[in-house]
């Protein structure tokens, strides 16, 4: 767990920053100037410390010229932070070694929090979950085999065809067949229902 010194001579500023911190997972410990500050900082070894820069006896910019010169303390990550915005200010902190400047007018202590993420270098960026594939359906051939884990029970049966009534379709009444009237004969001519004798025979007498 990194540990982190607040450095702040309003006691509740200290209290707020103290407590988000913490929030956050560090071991915070506090000074209320830098006179203090040095002390705690030689036994405590903190991994950064956040300090202000106006401050009584000691002044942030005083103190942090003081810790890049002490081999004990010349590692030691440091966040200054004041109300002054002038440029020369900033280039000031620079100059003795500040890992960052901050305008109190300017950052919330959400950013105080993350530009003590940043300095540590110890805030993962959240991994953001790859989106499941979703299988797409084929269409089955016919030649392709049934998975083995279905039974014939779970296989689909083909719908069985709807018998249709049969309707009976009136028949019509038989025909009785007529007999048939047979007509009567012509009738024959007497001349001509002689009997044929053959042919004439020649007179003897003639």
């Amino acid at each position: 767990m990194s540990k982190v010194m607040v450095v702040e001579d309003d006691a509740s500023l200290r209290e707020i920053y103290g407590i988000r911190i913490t929030a956050e997972g560090y071991d915070v410990v506090s000074a209320g100037d830098g006179e203090e500050a040095l002390a705690m900082a030689v036994r405590e070894k903190p991994d950064l410390i956040l300090s202000d820069v106006m401050m009584p006896k000691i002044s942030g910019f005083d103190m942090l010229d003081i810790l890049r010169t002490t081999p004990e303390t010349a590692s030691i990550k440091v966040i200054m932070m004041t109300a002054l915005s002038a440029e020369d200010q900033r280039q000031r902190g620079e100059r003795l070694g500040a890992d960052r400047y901050l305008v109190k007018s300017q950052v919330g202590i959400e950013d105080v929090i993350n530009a003590i993420h940043e300095v540590l270098g110890d805030r993962v960026a959240p991994t953001v979950p790859e989106p499941a594939a979703v299988p797409v359906p084929q269409a089955k051939s016919a030649a392709q085999p049934v998975a083995p884990e279905m039974s014939a029970q779970t296989v689909p049966q083909p719908a069985q065809p709807i018998e249709q009534p049969q309707v009976q379709m009136p028949t019509e009444p038989a025909t009785t067949p007529q007999p048939e009237v047979s007509q009567p004969m012509p009738a024959i001519a007497p001349a001509e229902s002689q009997a044929y004798d053959g042919p004439a025979q020649a007179n003897p007498t003639q």
